[in-house]
């Protein structure tokens, strides 16, 4: 869940772009239709592994809400879902796109009527969204954050804590790095547990510091089943060798929070770096505020208000695992390992290597492969 799209938003770049873009038949598209969140990116390829983003959206829209005790879902959460699909459906008519993914998690994956739900969206909407196991989804969470992990890093523990289910994937590098991060995942894990159904089970809005303890010992109950070893040091034993990444809109809040934001700002969120010491003062400072301070909060507000502690406790059960001096935020996720691995698939790198190479010759292409 990323707190820098609360409601609809189109990136700053699309309000500017008026000149013909330089490869305009490689536009590639994602949606990820969460638990909680309808998401969307359409996006371009730039230098290899990067891209710019040419249109966005995000809207909240609790999918899997009462799904936990219905194990349905409800027809107000399918109309204000398929609401948010129409608008997706719109951006993606309007756009000539190469290739598109769109995929659908965990509250469709649970739900007895997941599939004829997805039915009526392709009819009401034309879109087809196909639903993605756990491990697929954990993939595509470490993909959308390869550029994030630097080359001194040598084990990681990504974890992406989403609506209904937080998938968690340790990563060991050796010194023959992939240049695709998801193939050196050794161990993962998809609990199922969210800030949508945790919330749910524990009442978000009044949060006291036994209920919040109490959130944290059932996602280490289940933490406690994931068969892994701790994670190894590196030839140096430096402290940069082992860290956290998290990818949610609980470790953003957290990043937004700590920085003093006035308002919520992805370019200084994305890639920050929080001290273990940071973090939990972090934690501390939410679990102090009442619900209307937090819904006061501009790096939170009312939507989130009774979903970020469940949040922090599942960070928390994920710290208390793996005890780390540092962990990495991640402003990024599903959609953006989508589109990486489709850009990828298609080489569209190499080959605008290729053309921005001219006199180089061909022997250059190669050798950069």
């Amino acid at each position: 869940m990323s707190s820098s799209e609360q409601g609809s938003s189109i990136t700053p770049a699309l309000q500017s772009v008026d000149a013909p873009l330089p490869f305009h038949d490689d536009l590639y598209a994602a949606l990820d239709l969460g638990t909680n969140n309808c998401r969307l990116l359409i996006a371009q390829p730039t230098r290899p592994g990067h891209f710019r983003v040419v249109d966005a959206f995000s809207r909240i829209v609790r999918l899997g809400e009462g799904l936990a005790a219905t194990g349905r879902l409800s027809n107000d959460a399918m109309d204000r879902a398929v609401e948010a699909l129409r608008i997706c459906a719109l951006k993606l008519a309007a756009k000539p796109i190469r290739k598109m993914r769109l995929i659908a998690t965990e509250a469709c994956r649970a739900a007895a009527n997941g599939e004829e739900f997805l039915a009526r969206v392709t009819a009401e909407t034309g879109l087809e969204l196909e639903i993605i196991d756990r491990e697929t989804e954990a993939r595509l969470a470490v993909s959308g954050c390869s550029s994030l992990v630097g080359r001194e890093a040598r084990s990681i523990v990504l974890f992406d804590i989403g609506g209904g289910s937080s998938e968690i994937a340790v990563i060991r590098i050796a010194d023959n790095r992939s240049s695709r991060l998801a193939n050196h995942i050794t161990h993962w894990t998809s609990l199922p547990v969210g800030v949508v159904t945790l919330s749910e089970r524990y009442g978000g809005r009044d949060v006291t510091p036994d209920v919040f303890e109490a959130m944290i010992c059932e996602v280490q109950g289940m933490l406690a089943k994931f068969d892994c070893p701790p994670p190894e040091a590196g030839g140096n034993g430096s402290d940069y060798d082992f860290h956290l990444i998290g990818t949610s809109g609980t470790v953003t809040t957290l990043a937004g929070v700590h920085l003093d934001l006035p308002r919520y700002d992805r370019r200084r969120v994305d890639g920050l770096w929080l001290s273990d010491a940071e973090v939990s003062a972090m934690q501390a400072k939410l679990l102090s505020w009442d619900f209307a301070g937090r819904a006061a909060n501009p790096c939170i507000g009312p939507d989130r208000a009774d979903l970020v502690l469940a949040g922090c406790a599942i960070l928390e059960a994920i710290r208390r695992r793996w005890p780390s001096p540092r962990m990495r935020v991640a402003d990024r996720g599903l959609r953006e390992g989508l589109l990486t691995d489709m850009m990828a698939d298609d080489g569209v790198w190499r080959r605008i290597r290729s053309r921005r190479s001219g006199s180089t010759g061909s022997g250059e292409v190669l050798r950069r492969r």
